[in-house]
This record gives C-alpha cells, structure tokens and sequence, in this order.
C-alpha cells in the first residue's frame, strides 16, 4: 500500500504513471496494475458494441482472440519512436533506483543499460537497431507504456492515422481486451516480459502468444513465414525475466515470487508444450521455408497430362506468396497447378533431394523432436552433398523445439496477496467497485488506480512527480519561448482531456504531444516547464473556484478553465527535488 512518508513507495506509485520499460522492470507489480487501469476504463469495454464484435458470443475462443487480433490491427499500429515520450541518462535513472537493484545487475538484465541477448541481438547492434546511436551511449529513452486512452490518442499526432503503442502498451491492451471483448478469463492470460520485449501467452487451446500487434497459434509459430520468424525472435534469444498473472509474478532478478505455484506450473508446461512439435513433412516444408538458402538443395516433382514433371524447390516457395496454397500441406497440388507448365522439367534435376521422396518417408508418422534417434533418421534421410547434414538437423530440432529460459522456481515465496477475481464482471464500474474492495489486500489492486490516473482514489504525490521529473518533451519543445507564449500555445490547444470524466488527468507530454488538454493538465504543464527551466522560482498551482484553476510564477498569473473535479493536492504533495 502507498505510504506518503517512504521514499521507496513514492517512487513505485510514480512509476505507476510514467511506466516506462525500466520502471516495469524495476517494480513488475505495474505491469499486470495496467492491465487492469485499461479494464477500468471505459474505452475498451466501449469496443464490445463495434459490430466487428457483434454477434461473437457463440464462436470459439480461438475465433474471438482472432476478430481482436484484426481490430487492434485495424485501429493501432505499433509505434518505436525514441521522440515520443523524450529521452533521459543511466546516471538519472540508476540514481532513481540504486536502492531497489544493483547496477551490475541491471545491466545484466536490461536492454537500456548493456543487455543485448544473445548472439542475434549482438549481430543487429541493438543501439543502431532501436536508433539510440545517434545518441551518446548513456543516453536512454523513456520507453513509457502507454494506457489504452494514450494509445488511442496517437491519432492526434500528425502522421498517425490511427492510435499506437509500444510493444508493452500492446500486451497490456491485449490482456484487457482478451478478457473485456474476446471473453478469456484472467486465469488464462499470462504476461511476458523479456528485455526487450514483452508478450502475452493465452492458455486457450494449443496455446496462442501474442506479439505487438499480431497472435501467432501453436501452428502459426512453426509455419516458417517471416512473420513468425520475427515472432520466435524474443524467446528464442532471450530470457523470460517477468511472468505476471492475475495471480502474482515471478521475476528472473528477484529471489521473492507472488505468483502462485500451480498458476506459474500450468503456464510454464502449457509454454513448453507450446514451442515444441514433433517432425513431420509439414513441419521439414515449414524449415525449409523459413531457410531460403536450402531451397536450392530440393527439388518437387509433379503429375501434368499423366507425366512426371520437376519443379525447383525455389520457385514452388516463391508461387506461395502469391497463393493460399503450402508446399508442406494437401494444398501443394493446388499450388503445382498455379504454375506454368513451361516453368516444369521432363527429367529430374541433379544434384537434388526430391521433397516427395521425404514426405513418403513421414507419411503416417511423425519423430520426436528431444529424442536422439530422431536425429540420426533425419541424418540418414537429408544426407545430401549440398550442405552440411550435421548443421541442418541441428537446425531443424531447433526449429521444433524452443526452450524458453524462464524465471526458476527456487524462490521464495512471499505470502500471497488476495486474488484477482473479475469473473462475471461486465462493465468498467464493476471493474472499479471489485477492484476498490480489493485494494487493502492486493499491491498490484492498488497501484491500478494510480495508472488509471483517477486522482479521486489515487495520491497526488506520486502523480506530480512523474509530471515535474519525467516529462521532458514539453520542456524540450517549449525551448526558450517566454511564459507568456507557452501560456498561449497551451490555451490553443483543444480543451478535451484525452482522459474521459473528471477525476482522470494527463501527464505534461501527452498534453504536448497531442494538444489536448483540460484546463488543470494544462496548468500541470505550464508549471512542469517553468519549474524545470528555473528550478529557483516559485511556482504554486491554485484554485480559483471550482471550475478555474491557475498558476502564479514570477508575480503573473495563468488562468486556466477546468472541468476536472479532483481534490486540489496538498502542499506538501510538491515537496520533492526536479531532476
């Protein structure tokens, strides 16, 4: 629970604001606490009567998570850029946390702070890959998570026809919406988090994962397309370091776990049972085609006019992108006959292996994937001069089977906060009535308040914090224009809060970014950039009457209108150091 007078606490709840990767990192209680500030708010619920989602009560699990995964295509897109929400240091940010996590071991752990995964990501040079060279090396961004209201309000900024979010901003809307609109209960979501990216596992049939803003199905994940090959990317190279549930989470770094053991246990088999498939043609098909470089190994032979024709491997893969139809699969046939018959060759071509003598070879059966005569079958079977038979099995059974490094479960456990229980809740005030009774037994109940911004339940310590040390793009940006002209820019912006009702604020930069804003968030970025430009003066923030806020520095007074009703903070909420 919050507690006004402990440094530490302060910090958490206002890391429930900015909720930048670090943040999360650092406090893994935020992140399942955003999933369930987007539950409470009214927006995704709001989803529910899209006629996209009309009448999908009767279809399967797998179906609705599928009619979601096109709505948030439809409507967001996923966004990376550094400018967004601003830049900061490691020296800021270590100094922020260095009685919370040693530095050693953060940047073991922390793509920010020296992380790279394994050799894939030392490969792509990950500070060119996310743009941080043009940058000096202690410059980090604040990747903050965004609320479903942040994601939607992207559309205000020019050149986003839609909303966005980063890659945690998604799998928090995912979690929200699978249990608001697609009807998955919460005991079957999962979050993951990796170093640099984070994932949602749903236990509903063979397993569905999603990835920013696309699903993969078990299926999916070994179907060898380039989409899927950039989804395997995370937990193939990395480490798992938070796994969050509504239940608790387990962290890599930490010795302490909340989640519970049979929750944690259920996931961890149905994850590991997910990422491995047995061999069979379909799946020799499926490698083949995620590695182009074998094709020209192959070669795929063909009945037309009741006489044999043959095809190179690479031309049969190159007809997929055009076509429904899969070399692996019954539809190959179809595929064969969208080709040419000029394209075909009367005589087999040598030096090739014939595909079709393989699938004769798995009809009916398929192979183990962790069993070593599994591998000395496909040894026996793919030996071929083209290539080095040794290296390719390897590959393949890599292919088929990804074991992922999760946190261990040596832990001690630490007694369990109250469960999340939402079942049989249908509307965003349920949601805030279930959760408030919550709140005196659950940390990660109470932090949700905070990240919804309902500043009616929630401290304004922590809010004003994050407002005063973590929003630099309206400092950046209002530059060295004189008080007066920010007052004006500002008073030109729209005056709908981006945050619906009256007790839910935006932060300085959402107002900047998106020039939307009630006359009190206004006034909260007025005072962020005149306290941060001189951190000598006075700056106070006053109510006028309760419908007009204003803010007196330097002998003058900016009156702003306000329709957010909230108690004004006390004057003691102001007493911390602007870095």
């Amino acid at each position: 629970m919050y507690d006004s007078k402990d440094p530490q606490s302060i910090e958490k709840y206002s890391s429930a604001i900015t909720l930048s990767d670090m943040e999360i990192f650092i406090f893994p209680e935020l992140l399942y606490a955003l999933v369930l500030a987007n539950i409470m708010s009214p927006r995704i619920w709001k989803w529910r009567h899209d006629r996209w989602f009309s009448e999908q009560d009767s279809t399967n699990p797998l179906r609705r998570i599928h009619r979601l995964k096109q709505f948030i295509m439809d409507h967001f897109s996923f966004n990376l850029d550094l400018d967004t929400w601003g830049l900061t240091t490691k020296e800021v940010e270590i100094a922020r946390f260095n009685k919370h996590i040693d530095e050693a071991v953060l940047a073991e752990s922390n793509a920010l702070f020296g992380y790279e995964g394994d050799k894939y990501y030392f490969d792509i040079d990950i500070r060119k890959h996310f743009g941080l060279d043009r940058y000096t090396s202690n410059v980090i961004p604040y990747w903050k998570t965004e609320t479903v209201e942040a994601m939607e309000a992207f559309h205000f900024k020019e050149g986003y026809p839609t909303g966005a979010g980063e890659c945690v901003s998604l799998s928090t809307l995912y979690a929200a919406a699978a249990f608001i609109v697609a009807g998955i209960p919460l005991d079957d979501i999962y979050l993951l988090a990796t170093p640099l990216h984070s994932q949602n596992f749903f236990a509903v049939n063979d397993g569905i994962l999603s990835n920013n803003r696309r699903i993969l199905t078990k299926t999916m994940w070994f179907n060898g397309t380039e989409i899927s090959t950039k989804a395997r990317r995370a937990l193939e190279n990395e480490r798992v370091t938070v796994v969050a549930h509504r239940t608790g989470y387990i962290h890599t770094v930490y010795d302490r776990a909340t989640i519970d053991t049979t929750s944690y246990t259920r996931f961890s088999d149905r994850i590991k049972a997910y990422l491995t498939t047995p061999v069979t043609f379909e799946i020799l098909a499926n490698f083949l085609r995620q590695n182009s470089k074998l094709h020209t190994c192959f070669q795929i032979a063909h009945n037309c006019c009741g006489k044999p024709r043959y095809i190179e491997a690479e031309k049969v893969y190159h007809y997929e992108h055009s076509s429904k139809a899969r070399v692996g699969d019954a539809t190959r046939s179809n595929l064969l006959h969208e080709i040419e018959e000029d394209e075909f060759y009367t005589q087999p071509l040598p030096d090739r292996l014939m595909l079709d003598e393989l699938e004769a070879f798995f009809k009916g059966k398929s192979l183990p994937a962790d069993e070593k005569e599994t591998a000395d079958k496909l040894k026996h079977y793919l030996h071929h001069n083209c290539y080095n038979v040794e290296l390719v099995v390897r590959d393949l059974l890599r292919f088929c089977r990804t074991a992922p490094r999760l946190p261990g479960t040596a832990k001690t456990r630490q007694a369990p906060d109250a469960v999340v229980d939402l079942d049989k809740v249908t509307s965003p005030e349920g949601a805030v009535e279930r959760l408030e009774r919550l709140r005196p037994l659950n940390d990660t109940a109470d932090l949700a308040f905070t990240a919804l911004r309902d500043l009616s339940r929630a401290p304004w310590k922590p809010f004003l914090k994050a407002a005063l040390e973590r929003n630099p793009v309206s400092i950046n940006a209002a530059g060295t224009l004189p008080p007066q002209e920010i007052y004006d820019l500002l008073c030109a912006f729209s005056s709908d809060s981006i945050y619906d009702g009256p007790v839910r604020l935006a932060q300085p930069d959402e107002v900047w970014n998106y020039r939307h804003g009630d006359g009190l968030e206004k006034a909260i970025c007025l005072m962020n950039i005149l306290r941060n430009r001189s951190p000598g003066d006075q700056v106070t923030l006053e109510w006028e009457s309760p419908d007009s806020v204003y803010l007196r520095h330097d002998r003058r007074k900016y009156t702003f209108p306000t329709r957010k009703k909230v108690p004004p903070p006390a004057e003691n909420d102001f007493s911390f150091a602007v870095t």
